[in-house]
């Protein structure tokens, strides 16, 4: 019995390997600055060239033929699970004329990826839980959220999930793949993670973040529905951890009522437009 249990470790770890590098040659064939985010991002003063080559590294961005950035999802076991191909405007806004696209949709309508690829999406940058040396950080954005002490990790809990032993940083999240970019930078004493979207939240898809301080930054709307609808996802994610995941209302408190018509979000209360 244990032989064949050794023998399907094995196989799995094999499979598991495979995967990773078939997933590190598809993302690393795109790596890359020059799409129009990349290039938006600078011009309009949100982040140094200097800066933008640390961010576009940090979350491996890439670019696509026609100018596209590419924000590939990869998990927090270094699994490439999609990438999302978005537009932006030379004002660093999107593109709302062209719609976001799956790599893995096109992959596989050219036969370029197996049909069991798993692409369940994932947190955007969740591989910074297995590249990054958590060191403690926080400062004024920690203000309206509540601080707790973590909670030790047992043994077979970080069997299931071994970044629980890097648990000292803050892991923001927030809706935009733009603003986690941006705010690595502004902010990088904080792990900035997006969840690609305001309903793209759930239970689920913080589970791999069990263990380690976690803030949510929803953006914010005229009658604070995102904000109230992340707050219950954060209690119940908090009844299925056993720690509290916090969600900020620095927007909430900050924004005036015309940004909260215009549904800004960190980067925008940061960087104000004239």
């Amino acid at each position: 019995m244990e032989e064949v249990f050794s023998n399907t470790f094995k196989a799995i770890r094999k499979r598991l390997d495979e995967r990773r590098a078939e997933g590190r040659r598809l993302w690393q064939q795109r790596l890359g600055t020059a799409s129009e985010f990349c290039r938006a991002v600078v011009s309009n003063g949100y982040l140094s060239e200097e800066q933008m080559q640390r961010a576009a590294q940090r979350y491996r961005l890439g670019a696509s033929r026609d100018g596209g950035v590419i924000f590939w999802q990869i998990d927090e076991f270094d699994q490439l699970r999609d990438g999302k191909i978005m537009h932006y405007r030379p004002d660093c806004h999107r593109d709302h004329g062209r719609k976001p696209t799956w790599t893995a949709y096109l992959l596989r309508k050219h036969g370029q990826l197996p049909k069991d690829w798993n692409t369940d999406h994932c947190l955007f940058g969740l591989h910074l839980l297995s590249t990054t040396d958590f060191t403690d950080g926080t400062d004024a954005l920690t203000t309206n959220c509540t601080n707790y002490t973590n909670l030790a990790a047992q043994p077979e809990n970080n069997l299931l999930n071994p970044f629980n032993l890097w648990s000292n940083k803050t892991i923001a999240v927030v809706e935009a793949e733009k603003t986690a970019v941006i705010m690595s930078e502004v902010k990088p004493e904080y792990i900035w993670l997006a969840t690609g979207g305001k309903t793209e939240l759930n239970v689920a898809k913080l589970r791999p973040l069990e263990g380690h301080r976690i803030i949510l930054f929803p953006d914010t709307d005229e009658d604070g529905r995102t904000y109230r609808d992340w707050y219950d996802i954060a209690e119940a994610a908090s009844d299925v951890f056993g720690h509290p995941v916090t969600v900020s209302s620095i927007l909430e408190q900050r924004a005036t009522p015309a940004q909260k018509a215009a549904k800004i979000d960190l980067v925008d209360l940061l960087f104000p437009e004239p």
